[in-house]
């Protein structure tokens, strides 16, 4: 299968993933998704008349009145209509993969907008640059870490590396960052509790207020992850050690580190690359339970805090991207191991 055949047909599989991802989200939501549109209509309507300059000669009137404009306006959102119907269902899935969700009840933007699109770009970029770099560190760890250790194969470095892989992963990674709080925030004030910054988003050093605030949550996920990481890259590199062309490479007389890091770590490449993708998507995954105890302002805490008050649009929407940002990285793991192995590209 040729590299445009495999991007077709990958970009396939992506697209039904997603939309059986959003069928089943709408499916689940989407009666309750009406009813929170239903109620803000009304309390539209009342708020329209109650501040508006209309008069009306009695209670009964204005009453009429409301009831007509609420279903006047049910009727133009397709709300007259049954939940589960298939041009409505239609519609909506298309609503959710252009985030088209109207409102929240409950949250804004840094700048005051409460549109649910805005909401949630707001949010993303900071769940990438902190996983996104977390990932990074601990790839690059890893790497130098588990061939190092895979190189002395049996040694003390081996089995201490072996041990704290065991112990960094036997420990959720919510109760690991609640003891660095503890231990960095409140004994040794190095770091802040929250990793939300205090200052404003138009703040020429706001960015780098960020950083400093995500120090704190970037080590306690790196110490969690990169003795696993270290692990595994130790278990490819050792039977790669172990192949007949590495030991026809010793004989020819070739250094001990060429060995290891020109031809078995490039060997070790395409399950590698897989297993950083695989990493990077399972990580966004857990954005929720790290970031509500960082109180890092990303996807992850507005994904709680949006559960906490049942916010329908922020819930459908973010699931949606979290779905899009899951996909996104198989593909292109899945394509960077095309790129690797070339037995892959020749089947």
């Amino acid at each position: 299968m040729g590299l445009g055949r495999t991007l077709l047909f990958r970009s396939f599989n992506m697209f039904l993933v997603l939309f059986a991802t959003l069928f089943i989200t709408v499916i689940l939501l989407g009666s309750t998704f009406d009813e929170l549109q239903k109620e803000a209509i009304r309390n539209q309507v009342i708020e329209e008349v109650t501040q508006g300059t209309l008069k009306f000669e009695n209670s009964n009137e204005r009453s009429s009145y409301i009831n007509d404009q609420i279903q006047f306006r049910y009727k133009i959102s397709g709300l007259d209509q049954d939940s589960f119907t298939p041009s409505k269902l239609f519609h909506r899935i298309i609503s959710v993969m252009t985030l088209d969700l109207g409102k929240s009840h409950y949250f804004t933007t840094d700048y005051g907008s409460s549109n649910v699109r805005d909401i949630i770009f707001e949010k993303v970029p900071k769940t990438l640059l902190l996983f996104t770099t977390a990932t990074i560190c601990v790839t690059v760890i890893g790497i130098f870490l588990g061939s190092y250790v895979a190189s002395k194969e049996g040694s003390w470095w081996d089995k201490a590396n072996s041990t704290f892989a065991i112990f960094s992963n036997s420990f959720p990674t919510w109760w690991v960052a609640m003891l660095m709080i503890i231990i960095f925030a409140f004994t040794l004030h190095i770091f802040p509790a929250r990793a939300t910054p205090l200052s404003s988003p138009s703040d020429p050093t706001y960015f780098i207020d960020l950083l400093y605030h995500m120090t704190l949550p970037l080590i306690t996920l790196v110490i969690v992850s990169f003795g696993a990481w270290a692990y595994i890259v130790r278990y490819f590199l050792i039977n790669i050690l172990n192949e007949d062309f590495i030991h026809a490479k010793r004989t020819m007389g070739i250094s001990r580190r060429k060995i290891l890091y020109s031809h078995a770590l490039r060997n070790a490449g395409p399950p590698i690359a897989t297993a950083v993708g695989l990493a990077l998507a399972a990580s966004f995954g857990g954005a929720i339970i790290t970031e509500a105890v960082f109180d890092w302002p990303g996807m992850g805490k507005l994904y709680y805090d949006a559960i906490g008050v049942f916010d329908v649009p922020i819930i459908i929407g973010l699931t949606f991207v979290s779905t899009v940002l899951f996909l996104i990285t198989i593909f292109i793991t899945d394509i960077s191991y095309t790129l690797l192995d070339p037995r892959v590209k020749g089947s």
